[in-house]
């Protein structure tokens, strides 16, 4: 009895340790590379707490291994935007300003009630509130609404990444019709010599540019671009 006592204890601190060191709050806050690993690490620390007579490193190998996994993958997911990309996927935009996205749907398996039950979720019953509406990929949803007043000078725009963490998006650059000169120019104004200063950058369908340096101040700036009409 006190052998399983012994490794209860020391398997829950050790959980909490690696849980801890993931860095999230809640199970909503999860890649889903980062719940897959939750997962097993759940199952394989109870292995032997279960049976005294299997060996305690059976279930404390497993649990390092899957910290220092989960370590690997989120430098790799940090360094890389392919990387990040199929690791933990990417925003799908559900609602759009043509209305529902049909084609973006069937992409996340998703039928219209699931559509319907989760926007409810968000606090809106009327698909006409909605101007967009973004899965993230740890499956929340983001929900820009539109304008209440048509005639209002702004409406509702949605920011189009351009750069993480010092590397440009070469097809959110396409889609917005802008060239990276162009953006390095707009860095260079406000005292940003390389990108790789910058943690993030984004643009909105007015050509006003959004930018985060690593170190410093955020600023706007606008910008001429040529496809604030494709997203």
């Amino acid at each position: 009895m006190l052998v399983v006592f012994i490794k209860s204890l020391v398997t829950f601190l050790l959980v909490l340790i690696v849980v801890r060191l993931m860095g999230k709050r809640q199970l909503g806050e999860m890649q889903p590379f980062e719940l897959v690993i939750t997962l097993i690490i759940a199952e394989v620390a109870c292995i032997p707490m279960n049976d005294p007579y299997i060996p305690f490193y059976y279930g404390i190998v497993p649990i390092i291994t899957l910290a220092v996994l989960h370590l690997l993958l989120s430098v790799l997911a940090r360094k890389s935007i392919f990387a990040r990309k199929v690791i933990s996927g990417h925003s799908v935009i559900a609602i759009d300003k043509n209305g529902i996205n049909y084609e973006n749907l069937k992409k996340m398996n998703m039928n219209v009630n699931d559509l319907i039950e989760a926007i409810r979720s968000s606090g809106y019953a009327d698909f006409n509130q909605i101007e967009y509406a973004i899965f993230e990929t740890n499956g929340k949803v983001c929900v820009i609404e539109k304008a209440s007043d048509p005639t209002e000078v702004t409406p509702a725009y949605l920011p189009l990444t351009l750069l993480i963490d010092g590397k440009f998006d070469e097809k959110n650059l396409s889609v917005a019709g802008v060239d990276a000169v162009k953006v390095k120019e707009a860095f260079l104004k406000n005292g940003i010599k390389s990108p790789r200063d910058v943690l993030y950058a984004d643009v909105r369908q007015d050509g006003t540019l959004y930018v985060s340096p690593k170190h410093g101040k955020c600023f706007t700036r606008k910008i001429a671009i040529k496809g604030g009409e494709n997203w």
